[in-house]
């Protein structure tokens, strides 16, 4: 007969899976629909990446939209009186909400493009492929990224142009200002981002920014009321999407506009969803990005 008391040790029960793994064993980390752990570390990266130089990325562009405002105060004064839709307003009121949609547009455009151009210059972009997380969580996190920069601009300049008393920035309607700033951020960030990820040199991002960001800001209405173009430009004008961004804006503040704010809300949304699946795509494909 064997003896059941044997000196033997009594086997080791397997481990369940709510149990706890020994020291030096490996376990993998399970994720759920979203890595929300490496979509915030990708988040606080790009917001940290500007913020460390915020002289550069924050305080210039909101001394140069102060400068713009001085430069037409103290050319126009208060002289400047618009007709047809906006009679009776003050230039510098109609100038102001347009040059903070174009401060929105510029520093969420640099900000994704220049972030995946150094990147892919210092060969880091390994940094963010590697880890497990989704082409639309990188698109949400660089996006993220712009939207910060793009509004955190706006908004110190338009309080700076409120108490420096250059212009009026009371606010007539919220939901336009949240709207059309959200989506101008998100397009000119994924416009940036796809812009990045082409780019093979800061040469060619300075190529988009001189024929395509400049142009159509400066020929959407941001200066100007766009009725007093001729045709074909009046026709042109309207093709242009910095146009809805900018005219919608601006009604948030003055309570008129020179198109109809439902359209401008469709363009700019389908433009945003747009962009931002071109963007998804883009990571998803690995286009420039894996060898």
């Amino acid at each position: 007969m064997i003896d059941s008391t044997s000196d033997a040790p009594p086997a080791s029960p397997a481990l369940s899976d709510t149990q706890v793994p020994q020291s030096g064993q490996r376990t993998i980390r399970q994720y759920g629909a979203v890595n929300g752990l490496g979509l915030w570390t990708l988040y606080k990266r790009e917001v940290g990446r500007f913020m460390k130089v915020w002289l550069q990325t924050v305080l210039a562009p909101v001394v140069t939209t102060l400068l713009f405002m001085t430069v037409f105060k103290l050319a126009f004064g208060d002289r400047g009186e618009l007709k047809g839709d906006f009679a009776g307003l003050s230039y510098n009121n109609f100038l102001a909400p347009g040059l903070v949609v174009m401060a929105i547009l510029q520093n969420a455009f640099q900000n994704t493009s220049s972030s995946l151009v150094q990147a892919k210059f210092n060969a880091t972009h390994v940094d963010f492929l590697m880890p497990p997380l989704s082409p639309m969580e990188l698109t949400a996190g660089f996006l993220g990224g712009a939207i910060t920069r793009g509004v955190l601009v706006a908004v110190i300049s338009a309080i700076g142009i409120q108490l420096s008393g250059l212009a009026d920035m009371t606010v007539v309607h919220v939901w336009p200002i949240i709207w059309f700033s959200l989506t101008a951020a998100i397009i000119l960030g994924a416009l940036g981002a796809m812009g990045g990820i082409w780019a093979d040199k800061f040469d060619h991002l300075s190529a988009v920014t001189n024929f395509v960001i400049v142009p159509l800001t400066f020929l959407s209405g941001t200066f100007y009321d766009i009725k007093v173009m001729k045709e074909p430009f009046l026709t042109l004008a309207h093709m242009d999407p910095f146009f809805y961004m900018i005219d919608g804006f601006r009604y948030g503040f003055i309570g008129v506009a020179n198109s109809s704010i439902v359209t401008g809300m469709w363009v700019t949304g389908v433009l945003s969803v747009v962009s931002t699946a071109a963007v998804w795509w883009m990571f998803k494909a690995g286009y420039k990005l894996k060898a």
